[in-house]
């Protein structure tokens, strides 16, 4: 087991949650409060990067489901990045990749909107 780090950072679109190491029953209460403690404003697109997670288990996907509904109820936009292939297959199993949006990567994931 890895504990978790999470490195959080300010982009042109909003906050950026870089998580590395095990989200599991262990660690996942810490990506629970790093994402309740962001005061988020409405429009803004919060992005967690999942990249160097290592482990994800169900306590892992209920902190993504409250990250989700932190956004939302601030109005903000949650996206997640570079999921790894065992998280997207977890994700998929139960359905979730149809609730967050996934980008392959972390620039994609924080590119500003195209405007009309």
């Amino acid at each position: 087991m890895r504990s978790l780090t999470i490195t959080t950072r300010d982009a042109a679109t909003g906050p950026v949650l870089e998580i590395d190491g095990d989200l599991d029953y262990d660690q996942a209460h810490r990506l629970r409060q790093a994402v309740t403690a962001l005061i988020l404003e409405p429009g803004q697109r919060v992005v967690l990067d999942l990249s160097r997670i290592r482990f994800c288990d169900s306590s892992g996907i209920t902190a993504l489901l409250v990250a989700r509904n932190h956004a939302v109820a601030a109005q903000a936009e949650i996206v997640l990045a570079a999921v790894p292939d065992n998280t997207i297959r977890i994700l998929r199993i139960v359905g979730l990749d149809r609730v967050f949006t996934i980008h392959p990567d972390l620039d994609t994931a924080t590119a500003p909107r195209p405007t009309a």
